[in-house]
């Protein structure tokens, strides 16, 4: 009789586990080095000299610490982010940043401004989210109502939208003197993330931890909404889910640290196409991907130019627009 093999699956799954423990570990090498980069002298050595110990303990509590984590969660955050988005719309060229999500964001954030200005961190980050979810729900009609022939159609309508939200807002705000916090909103920074400003991005975790959970079905509705809906999912209501994910995690990142592009865009195609589509066996990876994006390119804003510092959100256009050039110059040989 013969004895059959046991599936790939199972003897792939040990491999799998080390290979995304050693992911996490990789995350952990890049955030202790985060806590010792600044201006300010914290380093192993000073830990360690009784003179200077205190000092240096306060200084990691106080801004190192909270801007470590906040690297991790927000990288992690719009990578998830990116993932769902390009499932749910089947467009790879598709994340907050090319769909108007963060512009509306921002567009919540400068009403309140103007009608609230004195509003709790919690009311504005609810605001900005409906804003968002507001102009995903218009990206989302606006791509229903064209026909679509390139998949690069998509991204275009996307980014044409946020140059129109964006010029409105920027108007907006030079007519009521609000370009300096208009600005602080467009431009990704995590140099004023200090204990007690940063908070508000455990909830991107919680929402990416989340992801996970109900991964497959994003799966399900990536393959259409015909599809889903034989296969027994309620493709609606996980559209809602996909959306307010979004919605919410960008609002988030927004609020806290300002705009951060094309994470979304570089990391979950990067991982899709060594992994494939299953969203299950892809969030992990996206999520570690994301925030070693991010920490990576928080090293390099405060070592190019040390001891100033350039914001994270110009190091991350550049990098995000060279990779997202190359994708649609990829995108455009494989379609055509």
């Amino acid at each position: 009789m013969t004895t059959l093999a046991p599936p790939a699956p199972t003897r792939q799954r040990p491999r799998q586990a080390a290979l995304l423990l050693g992911g996490v570990v990789a995350v952990g090498i890049l955030a202790a080095c985060s806590l010792f980069v600044g201006v300010a002298d914290v380093s192993p050595g000073a830990l360690l000299d009784p003179a200077r110990r205190g000092e240096a303990l306060d200084l990691l509590a106080i801004s190192r610490f909270p801007r470590t984590i906040a690297l991790v969660l927000a990288g992690a955050g719009l990578a998830v982010c990116g993932l769902i988005m390009q499932l749910l719309t089947r467009n790879p060229f598709v994340e907050p940043s090319t769909t108007g999500t963060m512009e509306f964001a921002s567009l919540g954030l400068l009403v309140m401004a103007l009608t609230w200005p004195d509003a709790p961190v919690l009311a504005r980050m609810a605001v900005a989210a409906v804003a968002a979810l507001a102009g995903t729900a218009v990206f989302l009609r606006l791509v229903s109502a064209v026909t679509i022939r390139d998949v690069l159609v998509v991204p275009l309508i996307g980014l044409v939208l946020s140059g129109i939200v964006g010029a409105v807002a920027t108007f907006v705000a030079y007519r009521y003197d609000l370009i300096q916090s208009l600005s602080a909103w467009m431009t990704g920074d995590f140099s004023a993330t200090i204990q007690g400003r940063y908070e508000l991005l455990w909830l991107a975790g919680v929402l990416a931890a989340l992801a996970v959970l109900v991964a497959d079905r994003f799966t399900v509705a990536g393959l259409g909404e015909d599809v889903a809906t034989n296969l027994g999912l309620d493709y609606r209501r996980t559209m809602a889910i996909g959306m307010s994910i979004v919605a919410v995690t960008t609002a988030a990142v927004v609020v806290t640290v300002g705009m951060l592009g094309f994470i979304g865009l570089v990391v979950p195609n990067i991982v899709v196409l060594a992994m494939g589509g299953n969203a299950r066996r892809s969030v992990p990876w996206v999520a570690i991907g994301g925030a070693t994006l991010v920490l990576l390119c928080d090293l390099l804003a405060r070592t190019l130019v040390a001891p100033h510092e350039l914001p994270i959100g110009t190091i991350l256009g550049v990098v995000g627009a060279g990779a997202f050039l190359a994708m649609l110059l990829k995108g455009v040989r494989g379609v055509r």
